[in-house]
């Protein structure tokens, strides 16, 4: 039920989507949707949890993947990059689209979306830990670092495309971004 709301609430954003309109695409009457999750807010928060969850998996599947750090990130971006670009769904991300636009006003909706990017950063920290347990990356920056720099990549990269950049820059933007994700410090 939650794959079938995510384009409502990617294409609508969260205050425009209507219970009506989530009823219909969930395949429920609205009291069933209420009593499957309570509230519109609740329904949109499980969301989130369902695509951190994916989020983290595809994480994990891509970073553990063959080849270099620096090759893993990049199918990595490219993975994300099909994501944010691909029909039906307009650009970008539910975190970055929809989530920012209401944590100000919705305290469970930030809690959800900074569970979300935390959830992203320790996968991207513990496969940059292991590189440098490796050798094929320097201990400096600190693994955490390096994941917020790869997650803010991806904002970023959900951010253009739902500006609507052409596929190939997007692609062109994440490789050229890879090496300073990946380089040592500078002293």
């Amino acid at each position: 039920m939650l794959d079938r709301v995510r384009p409502v609430f990617l294409e609508k954003g969260y205050s425009a989507a209507t219970l009506d309109d989530l009823a219909a695409a969930a395949g429920l009457n609205r009291p069933s949707l209420y009593a499957a999750f309570g509230s519109k807010e609740q329904l949109y928060v499980a969301l989130i949890g369902r695509v951190s969850r994916g989020s983290v998996e595809g994480i994990d599947a891509v970073m553990a993947s063959p080849g270099t750090v620096e090759e893993r990130l990049n199918r990595l971006y490219r993975h994300a990059i099909r994501q944010y670009t691909s029909a039906p769904r307009p650009g970008g991300c539910l975190i970055v689209g929809t989530a920012s636009v209401e944590a100000p006003t919705h305290p469970a909706i930030a809690e959800a979306a900074r569970g979300f990017m935390t959830a992203n950063e320790e996968a991207l920290a513990r496969h940059f830990a292991r590189a440098v347990e490796d050798g094929a990356l320097a201990a400096d920056p600190a693994p955490p670092a390096r994941a917020r720099m790869a997650t803010a990549l991806l904002d970023t990269l959900a951010i253009r495309a739902r500006l609507g950049e052409p596929v190939p820059g997007l692609e062109a933007f994440a490789r050229s971004s890879v090496p300073i994700i990946c380089a040592r410090a500078c002293i």
